[in-house]
């Protein structure tokens, strides 16, 4: 199972508690804290002092340039605690060229102000009909100096507000440029200029075994973290949890919750992809178990995309048929006599689809040759087309088999809402005449839920 890693990121875990200390001790002999601070750490500064006395008890002591003496309080003898000396690293903002690698830290201090917190709000209704406000947290980076953000489409779907934040405190309210679902993406704008963007890299000269960092806000709450790893494969075909199948690249850099539409960087400095998605053992984002396997959108595959969005507020030329869908899985077309393939749910009378001849019932079994066996595997033939590309259909109608020639339309947000709506209709008088007994159509799949084409 996969998931997206966008949000949930406001339950609080026991962890989050905060830790008190008030000293350290060493062979049972209390040692008080530094002149000039005060024993108690409350909290986040308890999380830290915790954390740092966790790490000593795990690495140990080892030795170093200095040293100290301290009376065992057991055995009368002397303790020796080594302390080291270096001089603080200098890190300065590096000239990106493409040429030249960075090191992490320059990476760092170079972008982390390119990259931004996004906190939305949604509302939803609950069980009683009664709407319910949330916020849910991300991560997205500046892409223009004019305050143009990418981020990822899961971060800010159904958000009816949208703030960004940076790492000086700035904060901005954004509006939603455009997005592209079936991709994952979307642009964001803020009042803004002089803002610093990120350099856009080459993802397909990524090699596997590169080492690759990532900043973002994981969790919500751990802002602006970088964490880093390698790339562990390219071009891998991964399923999300909302049954899009994308191309992805995967990385075992540390990808949670919130980090979802920050920036992948390589050591160059550049941007190669946009963080989006980890591997889960359960479908809740809270329960996730399974480390080393994050996932990120190659750059490359979207850059046209995002000149579109913030040309025209949507991807041009998108191919679109005017159907909805949903698979006719391999038992269920066994058990009803039907052929496996994607089964047409509604038909958008103004679309190419009507004027092919597509009906509703029809299950499309092939497109241009290639077998379809799944809604999945429709949009993946269909993201191969162009608006105005014609395509040849092979259609099971009630085990009359058809062959429908289409020609592709253009698909607009115009077009979306008004199929929307229309499946929106469509499903109440369903639900009407379920509830009166009656039905025009024999729909054995109710559980499945229909994908936009």
């Amino acid at each position: 199972m996969y998931y997206n890693s966008n949000n949930d990121s406001h339950s609080q875990e026991p962890w989050d508690r905060p830790i008190e200390t008030t000293g350290r001790s060493l062979d049972n002999e209390y040692v008080p804290d530094e002149p000039g601070h005060s024993g108690k750490k409350k909290g986040r500064g308890g999380k830290t002092v915790a954390l740092c006395l966790v790490c000593a008890l795990v690495g140990g002591l080892v030795g170093g340039v200095g040293a100290t003496a301290a009376t065992g309080g057991l055995s009368g003898g002397t303790t020796t605690i080594f302390e080291g000396e270096r001089a603080p690293t200098v890190v300065n903002v590096a000239q990106v060229n493409g040429k030249t690698l960075l090191t992490a830290p320059e990476i760092y201090a170079s972008f982390v102000g390119s990259t931004v917190g996004i906190t939305t709000e949604v509302v939803t209704t609950n069980s009683w009909g009664q709407p319910v406000s949330a916020a849910a947290a991300g991560s997205g980076f500046v892409i223009t100096n004019d305050g143009y953000i990418l981020t990822n489409y899961h971060v800010i779907d159904g958000a009816q507000s949208i703030k960004v934040a940076f790492v000086d405190g700035t904060t901005y309210d954004a509006v939603l440029v455009g997005g592209e679902e079936e991709n994952d993406i979307a642009v964001l704008k803020i009042d803004a200029t002089g803002l610093t963007p990120v350099i856009i890299g080459d993802s397909d000269n990524i090699k596997v075994g590169e080492q690759v960092v990532a900043i973002g806000n994981p969790l919500g709450e751990l802002t602006y973290s970088m964490t880093q790893g390698i790339i562990s494969a390219k071009d891998r075909s991964i399923t999300m949890q909302n049954g899009e199948v994308m191309n992805m690249l995967q990385t075992d850099t540390a990808i949670n919750s919130g980090n979802s539409g920050g920036p992948l960087f390589d050591m160059y400095g550049q941007v190669i992809g946009i963080t989006s998605a980890k591997l889960s053992s359960s479908s809740s984002s809270s329960e996730a178990t399974i480390e080393g396997l994050g996932f990120a959108i190659p750059i490359n595959d979207i850059k046209d995309m995002v000149q579109d969005i913030i040309a025209h507020g949507y991807v041009t030329g998108k191919a679109y048929m005017g159907i909805t869908v949903t698979t006719v899985p391999e038992s269920d077309a066994q058990r009803y006599g039907m052929s496996q393939g994607a089964l047409v749910k509604s038909v958008d009378e103004s679309s190419c689809a009507a004027k092919a001849g597509l009906q509703k019932g029809d299950i499309i079994t092939a497109i241009d040759g290639t077998t379809v066996l799944s809604s999945a595997e429709l949009v993946e033939a269909k993201k191969e087309y162009k608006a105005g590309d014609i395509v040849t259909l092979e259609v099971d109608r009630s085990g009359e088999k058809l062959t429908l020639t289409l020609t592709f339309d253009e698909d607009t947000p115009e077009r979306r809402a008004a199929q929307e709506a229309a499946q929106e209709e469509e499903a109440q008088q369903e639900q009407q005449q379920s509830q009166q007994g009656s039905s025009d159509f024999f729909w054995p799949f109710g559980g499945l839920s229909p994908w936009f084409y």
